[in-house]
């Protein structure tokens, strides 16, 4: 009987993108993006078994509206997706991402064109009791 080897796991770098739109509250010791990235690096370990690694490099984009693509670390990351450094790419909610759905298709495009997944750990919003129909 020949045994043979399981195939190895596969690493997936993950990149962790964080953003808040107002600078109130950055400078606290622990802060709206300092809770995103634990949110994210937990749900990444998670993972593990999975061969999701998260990358050591921040995107962090404190202050910057979700209205526009013209953020620092937003560029940066795609930067580094074009670069072929990312394989994954991890958000809390959709929304930290984008809050316009043609920006929001124009980074899945980009993600897609890489071969980029993208996860948000909390999906989409929760309905409110008051929205759902009776």
């Amino acid at each position: 009987m020949s045994r043979t080897k399981p195939d190895p796991v596969r690493r997936l770098r993950c990149a962790i993108y964080t953003r808040k739109s107002s600078e109130e509250g950055l400078d606290m010791e622990f802060n709206s993006l300092d809770a995103q990235r634990e949110a994210c690096e937990a749900y990444i370990a998670s993972q593990r078994a999975e061969g999701w690694v998260a990358l050591r490099d921040r995107y962090d984009d404190g202050g910057f509206s979700g209205g526009t693509l013209d953020r620092p670390a937003l560029a940066q990351l795609i930067t580094d997706i074009e670069a072929g450094l990312i394989d994954v790419v991890v958000v809390y909610k959709i929304d930290r991402l984008s809050r316009a759905l043609m920006d929001f298709s124009k980074l899945v495009e980009i993600f897609d064109r890489h071969g980029v997944t993208f996860v948000s750990v909390r999906g989409f919003p929760a309905r409110s009791s008051t929205s759902i129909a009776k």
